[in-house]
């Protein structure tokens, strides 16, 4: 049923902003089916139109709203000119009046609207599209609902102020705006692939829905590269989860993992999506991600990696996308063709860039790397700076342990 209300949520919601405009009050109200939903459906069963169940509760709670402000008069003004006389009227919950499969792409743009901060957007975005409720967002980021009702609130008070009306941003605009909403789901898909901060490592629920918000974006636009890109690296990337963990959480780099444990249909998809779209034309970012994903997938064993490939595929993702993070991760490519201190050579291009210097990435690469080349204190010492800076318990926890095995 949880599946199925996410399913349903981006569609009631595209149905009534469509219908009604005052994207913020439509999202509160949809927010407030959903939830009657989840009451009331595991005890009297699910209706026969769930669709059409939610549309109409939705429409109710939205007349409420509607009557209950002060400018009544003038709302109810402004929706008779939006709407034609039979659209004032809720459809019976045996109606299937759903929008077109576009309302989730407007959804989507509307959620990733550039007056909105980045954060709000990925917590807009859960709640709108996602169906999250905003305890289960605030959980998910480990902030209290207190905290993050107000960020929601604000991101909507964002959209109204900034004039936007439901509908697909004009074409001029349209490929800047979905690259913001690539980012957004490329972020939530990182931040429960490996936890910002907290005692897990994963956070399965924020994976599981940047890949399924992934798919239906694909759905949408199928002949677009980056959106299949994405897709493909979400599940190659993914494929890996039941290996990463040990049994108490705690963190197994990719050279130590139990490969028998990865998924097999998500590596196969994953790679045959990737191989489709690299053959399709101008490739992107993240076409060039899951690129790199698969050879890793896809390699029986650690040593049997193509390290010299993975390292052609970044030497091109650091022409056509410059990046301290993916300079980082070709320096440790470059460490297995070339050897430790060639690695640890490029990391002194990066060493003086704040987007990765305020992060424990640069001293985890360089601990690695010196222990490598035997330079055991060197290797100690960025090993503790790297423990300090994290947030995530579990990779703490791990270089600490790494360490302290250098030292015992």
């Amino acid at each position: 049923m949880e599946q199925l209300l996410r399913e349903l949520a981006p569609q009631v919601l595209g149905f009534l902003a469509r219908r009604h405009g005052q994207f913020d009050l439509c999202e509160d109200a949809v927010q407030e089916a959903l939830l009657a939903a989840a009451t009331q459906w595991p005890a009297d069963g699910v209706p026969a139109n769930p669709r059409g169940w939610l549309i109409t509760v939705a429409t109710r709670r939205l007349t409420d709203a509607f009557r209950s402000e002060n400018a009544r008069r003038r709302r109810e003004d402004s929706v008779a000119a939006m709407a034609g006389p039979e659209e004032l009227v809720a459809p019976g919950a045996d109606v299937d009046e759903a929008p077109d499969t576009d309302d989730t792409l407007t959804l989507l743009f509307l959620c990733c609207h550039p007056a909105v901060t980045p954060a709000s957007q990925v917590a807009l975005t859960l709640r709108a599209v996602g169906g999250l409720t905003t305890a289960e967002i605030a959980r998910a980021f480990m902030v209290p609902e207190a905290t993050m009702a107000p960020r929601i609130s604000r991101a909507k008070k964002s959209i109204k102020a900034a004039g936007s009306r439901f509908a697909m941003p004009p074409e001029s605009e349209r490929a800047d705006r979905l690259r913001v909403v690539l980012q957004v789901l490329y972020l939530i898909f990182n931040e429960g692939y490996t936890a910002s901060s907290g005692e897990q490592l994963q956070r399965v629920e924020l994976t599981a829905e940047a890949i399924r918000l992934a798919r239906m974006l694909r759905a949408a636009l199928p002949d677009d590269g980056e959106v299949s890109g994405l897709l493909a690296l979400m599940l190659l990337t993914d494929s890996r989860r039941a290996a990463r963990t040990t049994p108490d959480g705690g963190l197994v780099p990719i050279d130590e993992q139990d490969r028998s444990l990865w998924d097999r249909e998500q590596i196969t998809e994953g790679a045959d999506l990737i191989l489709h779209t690299l053959q399709q034309g101008a490739v992107g970012p993240y076409q060039l991600q899951a690129a790199i994903a698969a050879v890793h997938a896809e390699a029986p064993s650690a040593d049997e990696t193509d390290w010299r490939q993975i390292h052609s595929l970044y030497l091109l993702l650091e022409k056509i996308a410059p990046n301290p993070m993916v300079t980082l991760n070709r320096a440790i490519a470059l460490a297995q063709v070339e050897g430790p201190q060639a690695g640890l050579d490029l990391l002194v291009t990066i060493e003086n860039d704040k987007n990765i210097t305020e992060t424990h990435r640069l001293d985890a690469v360089r601990a690695h790397l010196y222990e490598r080349a035997g330079e055991a204190t060197r290797a100690h010492e960025h090993y503790l700076a790297a423990a300090r800076r994290t947030t995530s318990l579990p990779e703490q926890r791990y270089l600490q342990a790494k360490a302290d095995a250098i030292t015992g």
